[in-house]
């Protein structure tokens, strides 16, 4: 027996005791009329309000892929001694490090460069501490005198990826050297600016004293080159010398002694004495021509302005061209990059940097210098967030409408404030994870909206149902009876898409952590929804419900009997007929198959991610090797050109001989590494997204083929490259090529690069190759030069000095920032030919001078190959990329493989082929693995095919618990195939393709449906306990419930709706919103009709 409590109104039939309730009725009956329940509620509120304000903004959810490259210089050791001395045991070494994911090498002529990729996850402290220590564990590995310097370890992350690159450029003549003067200062004063980590310059040729080298002054006054190297270092040289007693100043003291004196300019350099010929000093400028100026070019980078420059079209960004600027002109610029320390938010970091450059206008800035933004990430996240926050009112708006349609307009109030608390909490529960607000986490937030609102949706509606069916009693007796008949059934349906979600969390890889987001707040909010739903929602359930006379009694609205209905026609005659049942088997099966055969007709296409719409691309130069740096930027000049009459092209920037500001492509593609005089890029900068119809992937895909055509009229490879939507790879389709000779694998890489050429819609060939460019190599008669007092350390150096211009010694000018070298060179004009170099004058031990063209001879030849390796395998690259209708990397690849057999090497046996590992015998035979795209493909479809096996069997576990029996879960989950037919159908009809958020669409469905289902069931079994027939509670089940459940499928393709035009999350939009509206109604006829064919003879 129960005790009456004095607060709680008797329940009906009786008066006397509290009626006797669940769990979830307790909590209700606690909570409805609590003080302290509004005061959570505001605390909710207030969380979320201050999550909103502190949560880091980013656009896309950083990825942490910590690599290091191990740099190990080799001065003058061919690639087969580095790759054999140097490469190979160092990668031996390095691969003893625990977690890591792969080891890469490059051996190249005098270095070896080694990368480390450790696995997602390991934060990069621990990384490093692993990577130092096994390094220094190993500094005996090499022999002390072999030539082998110190290895230089260069760490990587996603926070040395620039969050905002600026270009300085003048139209008033203003050099590299003087724009780069100015990027130096800037760099200082942005280094200010709180958040910031590197800020760095990139491009201008650097200033140097040069000292240009006349070979016939040289021989005509006896002075070699080496002796100019000694004279000029010892020249410059200062220093403390002590202290002596000082009586001169009257009362004793000390005097400090400083020696000798810096060089502070061209003129004191020119002045050296640098030998004594016929009894006079030699100076340095006698046998030298001493400059002071730009260093020669070994980058060049400009900025050209495009014609949605040229129109204003994009004025707002204050990117508006500057009178007298053309289309297509070229101007030289720098480019300043910052990046920002970990942690920090993009957003505060790139205005703070915005505003400070503003304030240095006109002041470190000169006023003929403009400032034109390249990037701003800050901007792009505050942009892309501020939309999603507005599509997460617009969603919680729309759910709210719905409710007041279908219940009534305080029903309504009572679902939207549950729904924004639920969403305020589930915002602070994010921040306290250490998530930020990107896309990913608020789209995760959107397409929960429609999941969040279920508990609320089925609490009231059972509210509103009971006073409906009990008008007499009091409102405060009804809420916690209404909320515990639901109660467990909507705790075990909460807990199922939990179930279903959750297990995602663990996909691992790279699309890991750019998903995480989407099961983690889903499920934190999912299960906050429910504490609300139990808690909240009853206090203002009987707070706002209007409890006048008559209005409980006004009966089911329009939306209730039109499904009443519905299902009550649907479902009598196909429980009255087994035929019937049996036809509508059939017609499922049937429809389950056409919809999946869609896949196999290519009617819808599967792919990774689509790419979003970005404002910025890049095009990737590569010229032959050996080509001159001012071919490579004559090269990209005439692609910019081009590129500049695109209407939607804002501006371009130049970067020949250096790298552009790296994008999360840049930093696991290693783009920073490609510094030869044969490379370039363009960063080409798109009017912002409201300015132009189409989207940025269409736009790189129509310029794509006139750049193709002028890069062949150069000679040149490009690669149109688009930022990643989620994990970036080396390119879309890679074929790595292994086998037992480099020979071997060179020629089968070319013959499987030419099997990509013929392959329609590939496009972007190239492999990790290079042109066999012609060397000249100057061998050393060592017989004459020794007999001669000459070392051939001092020939080498001579000629290196000679070519590459040594350093001998530093300017102490008082106001660079970066110290100006005093370099010895032959001036431009003479490095043409080899005539120049071998008239340098080497002194013999007896004094006489010998010119260098007596001590070598030339031996002409092709330079030395790179030699790579992965995972310890020696191994060629073959690239390509997918364009066309289809514009899926996974058919390319496919269609690549029918030509496979043709380019396999003849009498070399069969070529092995493999698609998830490397081959564990690449020795008997050459083999082929593919990788790229197609290996995050297969990573993440596994794994999340994994997480679907994983939900399926923890709502089974879940289900078996709740109702104690191992058939009726069978039941409850038999139409989760179902959403197979509204999904695939769906995205044949808007032409979207499937996708991995399309997966991530298909999982949340499981968990949904398997709720409608827990509701049908539960209602079936406890009418049936009540007394009701078995056939009438079966179709009664589908009569009531049809109203809640179809409410919450309805606020789920609310939510759905608001991510249609996203081009990255389409595709769960897509499954979504078709799979939601198909299964709900296959699920309310499907669930009813099983349950009674199989338990009907239990209940005849």
């Amino acid at each position: 027996m129960t005790t009456p409590s004095p607060s709680m109104p008797p329940s009906s039939g009786q008066p006397d005791q509290v009626e006797v309730l669940g769990l979830s009725g307790r909590i209700a009956r606690q909570f409805q009329a609590n003080a302290l329940t509004p005061l959570l509620a505001i605390v909710a509120m207030l969380l979320g309000l201050f999550a909103v304000l502190v949560t880091p903004r980013e656009e896309e959810p950083q990825i942490n892929v910590t690599m290091a490259n191990v740099i190990i210089p080799f001065p003058g050791a061919s690639s087969a001694d580095v790759e054999k001395m140097v490469a190979g045991p160092a990668e031996q070494v390095l691969s003893q490090i625990h977690g890591i994911e792969h080891t890469y090498s490059v051996s190249r002529p005098g270095a070896a460069v080694l990368t480390v990729q450790f696995q997602v996850g390991v934060p990069r402290t621990e990384a490093l501490v692993r990577l130092y220590d096994v390094l220094n564990a190993n500094k005996d590995w090499l022999p002390q005198g072999l030539g082998v310097m110190e290895p230089i370890v260069k760490p990587k992350g996603i926070d040395d990826v620039p969050v905002l690159a600026v270009t300085l450029w003048s139209q008033d003549g203003q050099s590299a050297l003087e724009l780069e003067r100015v990027a130096r200062s800037v760099e200082a004063e942005l280094k200010r600016v709180k958040g910031t980590r590197e800020v760095q310059t990139i491009g201008g040729p650097g200033q140097a004293v040069h000292v240009w080298l006349e070979p016939a002054r040289l021989r005509e006054r006896g002075v070699s080159v080496q002796q100019l190297q000694q004279a000029v270092a010892s020249a410059n040289l200062g220093m403390p010398s002590g202290t002596v007693a000082d009586t001169s100043a009257g009362s004793p003291g000390m005097l400090t002694v400083e020696t000798g004196e810096f060089m502070r300019s061209a003129d004191e350099v020119g002045d050296i004495v640098v030998a004594v010929s016929q009894g006079r000093p030699v100076y340095l400028r006698e046998v030298a021509r001493v400059e002071a100026g730009a260093q020669l070019p070994q980058r060049h980078v400009w900025f050209t302005p495009g014609a949605a420059m040229q129109a204003g079209a994009d004025a707002g960004t204050g990117a508006a061209a500057p009178a007298a600027v053309q289309p297509g002109q070229v101007f030289p610029a720098v480019t300043v990059s910052v990046t920002k320390k970990p942690g920090q938010n993009a957003v505060d970091v790139s205005r703070a940097v915005r505003v400070r450059l503003d304030e240095l206008k006109n002041t470190v800035i000169p006023d003929n210098v403009h400032v034109t933004v390249a990037r701003d990430y800050g901007e792009t996240a505050a942009e892309k967030a501020n939309k999603l926050i507005q599509k997460l009112a617009f969603a919680t708006a729309s759910v709210i409408v719905l409710v007041g349609f279908a219940l009534g307009k305080r029903e309504a109030v009572i679902v939207g404030l549950a729904v924004i608390l639920t969403l305020t909490a589930t915002l602070f529960a994010s921040w306290a994870w250490g998530f930020t607000l990107n896309r990913v986490s608020l789209f995760a937030l959107i397409f929960s909206i429609g999941i969040l609102v279920d508990d609320a949706i089925v609490v009231v509606e059972n509210i509103h149902r009971h006073r409906m069916l009990t008008p007499g009693v009091p409102l405060a007796t009804i809420i916690p009876r209404a909320v515990d008949e639901v109660g467990g059934p909507t705790i075990l349906a909460t807990l199922t898409v939990i179930a279903a979600l959750l297990p995602m969390a663990f996909v691992s890889g790279l699309m890991g952590p750019y998903m995480s987001p989407i099961p983690i707040n889903s499920s934190m909010g999912m299960a906050l929804s429910l504490g609300i739903a139990f808690t909240v929602t009853p206090w203002l359930a009987l707070k706002l419900t209007d409890t006048r006379a008559g209005h409980e009694a006004h009966g089911p609205g329009k939306i209730g009997r039109g499904l009443q209905s519905v299902f009550s026609r649907t479902l009598t005659p196909l429980l009255a007929s087994a035929g019937k049942r049996w036809l509508l088997l059939v017609g499922i099966l049937v429809a389950l198959l056409l919809s999946v055969g869609l896949t196999l007709i290519q009617a819808v296409v599967l792919k990774m991610l689509p790419f979003d719409n970005k404002s910025e691309f890049q095009v990737v130069v590569d010229m032959p090797a050996g080509t001159p740096l001012e071919n490579t930027a004559a090269a990209l000049q005439d692609m910019a050109a081009y590129l500049a009459q695109a209407p939607e092209v804002r501006d371009i920037q130049g970067y020949a001989g250096t790298a552009s500001p790296i994008t999360f492509n840049g930093l696991v593609r290693q783009y920073y590494f490609r510094t030869d005089a044969e490379s370039g890029d363009l960063q080409v900068n798109l009017v912002d997204k409201h300015h132009r119809k189409d989207q940025s992937h269409a736009i790189a895909q129509r310029l794509r083929p006139e750049l193709e055509r002028i890069a062949q009229a150069h000679g040149a490879r490009i690669k149109v490259v688009e930022v990643p939507p989620g994990p970036p790879v080396m390119s879309p389709i890679v074929a790595e090529v292994y086998g037992p000779t480099a020979e071997g694998r060179d020629e089968l890489a070319r013959r499987v690069a030419a099997a990509f050429s013929a392959t329609p819609d590939i496009v972007g060939v190239d492999t990790s190759l290079k042109e066999p460019a012609p060397r000249a190599f100057l061998r050393v008669n060592r017989v004459r030069a020794e007999s001669l007092g000459i070392p051939v350390a001092a020939i080498s150096q001579a000629v290196y000095t000679a070519l590459s211009g040594t350093d001998v010694t530093y300017l102490h000018d008082g106001f660079s920032k970066h110290a100006v070298p005093i370099r010895l060179q032959l001036p431009r004009d003479m490095q043409v030919g080899l005539d120049a170099v071998l008239a340098i004058p080497m002194k013999a031990a007896n004094g006489a001078m010998v010119p260098l063209s007596e001590l070598v001879s030339v031996e002409k030849g092709v330079i030395d190959m790179p030699r790579m390796t992965k995972n310890l395998l020696p191994v060629t690259y073959v690239f390509g990329d997918m364009a066309g209708k289809l514009d899926s990397p996974l058919y390319g690849l496919f269609d690549i493989r029918t030509r496979m057999a043709e380019a396999a090497l003849p009498n070399t046996g069969a070529m092995g082929e493999y698609w998830i590992s490397q081959p564990t015998d690449p020795y008997r035979a050459y083999a082929v693995k593919w990788d790229g795209e197609w290996q995050i493909t297969y990573e993440t479809f596994r794994d999340m095919g994994a997480a679907y096996g994983v939900g399926l069997i923890l709502i089974y576990l879940l289900v078996v618990a709740q109702f104690r029996s191992y058939v009726t879960p069978l039941i409850i989950m038999a139409p989760i195939p179902l959403t197979m037919i509204g999904v695939m159908p769906g995205h044949a009809l808007m032409g979207a393709q499937f996708t991995a958020t399309s997966m991530i669409g298909m999982i949340a469905l499981a968990g949904i449906i398997v709720r409608n289902s827990i509701l049908l069931v539960d209602f079936i079994e406890l009418e049936t306990a009540r007394g009701v027939p078995f056939a009438q509670a079966v179709v009664q089940s589908a009569v009531v419930r049809a109203q809640p459940i179809a409410l919450t499928a309805l606020a789920a393709m609310m939510g759905a709706f608001f991510i249609l035009d996203d081009p990255i999350f389409n595709g769960l939009a897509v499954s979504l919103i078709f799979g939601i509206a198909v299964s709900t109604l296959l699920t309310l006829v499907v669930i009813p009709v099983l349950y009674y064919a199989v338990y009907r003879r239990r209940h005849a």
